[in-house]
Order: structure tokens, then sequence, then C-alpha cells
């Protein structure tokens, strides 16, 4: 039965075998209540603070007094008051989302930046066909609404577009999806961006796509192999495409960047950039071979700290050999091993073992 699995602002995420309750959720209780009291109340405002505190005892010399001083009203001190705003924001954030199940497994890991912009798909069984599959990786900038909504949005259109295919091939099938989701998001009159790396199995074949540097990795016999490359403004093609296009790539704090602006020339949205940063994906496709062990689908986060080979030595050691089947055991420890690198960026990293979408070989 297909699965959909996509992120959101809300810490119900999706139908999943394994989530973490690891929500960052903090809350401060100021004790504040209105009340209907018998008595006139102690503010025109007509709710008082409440404070546990032990009776007042008052001296006998203050009993002769005619005039009764009113009672103190404490308010509390202004570093204790969190606005209401922030606070529903502080409910929403994740720190750490888990996924385990029998087809993949996902790890994503908040940065130190905030709101966590990462998002992922998986749909397991696609058409009723347990050999059919589509997963994707989506690392937002600027915000998460178009990682969000490639995460929605991507496989069905994707997938529309394969049903209809007429003799054009699969790669322009998935490059027409990644257009329509592209629009459609600038439809949205929403802000931000988004870089996408998907994985559409069928009929025992991989076909890998990619806009952005979000990055796929296969393991062939314990070997690395990239079946993406990052869109990064620094490489050459991406630069004199720019170039032509009109706008220029400049060495801006570190990073090449578009304008002075974007690091990825690439992705969903960026509406302000979108004369240069185009959603058009580059395809791979490939039959899955027996040697073809499995995929590793990751943001950015994890890349720029660890390396291809690095990648697949370490899922290997969970995930390779007949008694050994610890995806989620891999996704994790590769996210740690970039964060304790330095990486301050959010980490998404999905582990997808392929026999299992491998065709019977025909005698």
């Amino acid at each position: 039965m297909p699965v959909a699995v996509a992120l959101s602002n809300s810490p119900v995420f999706s139908p999943s075998h394994r989530h973490s309750p690891s929500f960052c959720t903090p809350s401060m209780n100021l004790n504040v209540s209105l009340q209907t009291p018998s008595t006139p109340p102690l503010s025109p405002l007509g709710f008082r603070l409440q404070k546990s505190q032990s009776p007042v005892c008052k001296s006998p010399s203050s009993l002769i007094l005619k005039r009764k001083r009113p009672l103190r009203i404490e308010i509390p001190a202004a570093a204790a008051i969190v606005p209401a705003v922030e606070k529903i924001e502080a409910a929403e954030r994740v720190d750490e989302v888990e996924v385990e199940g029998e087809e993949y497994a996902v790890y994503c890991k908040r940065g130190r930046r905030g709101q966590m912009e990462d998002r992922f798909s998986a749909v397991v069984g696609l058409e009723g066909d347990s050999k059919q599959a589509f997963f994707g990786v989506f690392d937002g900038h600027g915000g998460n609404k178009a990682a969000e909504f490639a995460s929605k949005n991507m496989e069905r259109n994707v997938m529309d577009e394969v049903r209809k295919e007429s003799g054009e091939g699969i790669e322009e099938a998935v490059r027409k999806g990644y257009l329509a989701t592209d629009a459609e998001f600038l439809k949205e009159e929403s802000s931000g961006g988004a870089c996408c790396a998907t994985a559409l199995i069928r009929n025992g074949e991989l076909v890998v796509s990619n806009a952005g540097d979000c990055r796929v990795v296969m393991s062939r016999g314990g070997v690395a192999e990239a079946l993406t490359v990052d869109h990064r403004p620094s490489r050459k093609d991406e630069k004199e495409r720019i170039e032509k296009l009109g706008g220029y790539v400049d060495f801006c704090r570190g990073v090449w960047r578009i304008q002075g602006s974007l690091a990825v020339s690439r992705g969903i949205g960026d509406r302000s950039l979108k004369q240069w940063v185009i959603s058009e994906p580059e395809t791979t496709v490939l039959s899955i071979k027996p040697n073809c062990e499995f995929l590793i689908l990751a943001s950015d986060g994890l890349w720029d700290k660890v390396n291809n080979q690095e990648a697949v030595d370490l899922v290997g050691d969970f995930c390779v050999g007949d008694d050994k089947h610890e995806t989620f055991a891999a996704c994790r420890k590769l996210a740690q091993l970039s964060a304790t690198r330095g990486s301050t960026d959010d980490i998404s990293v999905m582990v997808i073992p392929l026999p299992q979408f491998s065709l019977p070989v025909r005698s």
C-alpha cells in the first residue's frame, strides 16, 4: 500500500513505522488567569496575577489604620514574558525526525540556524506494484515553504507525466514533473526555494534526478558511485549559463553565489532569482543489477562534511550482509558524523536498499 511521507510545520509528519518523540516544545507558565471575584477586582482589567505565597501576617499597628492600603499586585519580570507568536514557533520547532521502515529509513537533524527547512517524501508501491517507488529529499532555503511544497507535490507531478509519456523518454517525463512543481509553487507567491534529489524506481530501472546540491550516491559492490552532480554557481557550465542570461557569479562570504546571494544554481522556487535559478533537473537512468547495494539520498548538510566513499563505507557496515539490516542506524550515524565535523546546516539522510526492487533474472 502506498505510503507518502512529508514533513510539515506540525509535529505530526506522516504515517511511519518509527517516529522520534524528541520535539522541542519549551513553554513557560506565567500562571495568569481570568477571575470573576466575589469582591471588586483589584484593577480595571478584571484579572489578577496568581502567585503561590504564604499568608501575610499583619502587625497589630496595621489593624488600627482607618484607611487600608490596597494589596500589592506583583507583576512578573519582563524577561519571563514570552509573546504568543514566539511560543507557537518554539512549539513547532522540530529537532529530529526518524522514520524506519522495511523499504527505506530516514533521519533528519535540525541545524543551528533556526527552524528545520529540510523535507522528504517516500511513496512505496506505486500503482499497486511493490517493485515501484518514489523517494525524495528536499533542502529548503529562505524558509521551508518550497521544500514542503515539493515534498508533497513532486511525486504526483512526475508520475502524471510518466503515465502520459509518449515516446519522449523517462528523462523528459521527470523534467516536466520538476518544471510543473516549480510553476505551481511560484503561483503560491511564497518566498524561498528548495534543492531536490529524487529517485524513481520502476520496471527494474533507477531514475535519479536532482536540481541543486542535494545528492544521490549508490553503492555498487562497495564502491561509491555519484548519480548526481551538484548544481552550484562555481560549476563551469552553470557559471557560463548564468552569465549568458545576464547574471553574474562572485565569491561572497566564502562561497560562490549568484548575484552575490544564492549558493546553488538550480532548484524549486527562488522567485527573485528565477531568471538564473532554473528548476530543470539532470537525470540518470540505469538498471538495478545484483551488485547495486543501496542508495543514499541526502542534503548538503551531509555532503559538505562527508565524502561519497566515506558515506558508502559507513552504511555498508550497517546494511550489507545477510544479517545486516540496520538502515536507520546508518542514517543516524552519518548525520552524527557530519555534525561532529562541524556542520551547522540541517542534515537529512535517506538510505534505500536496492535488492528489494530488482526484477527476477529471466532464464
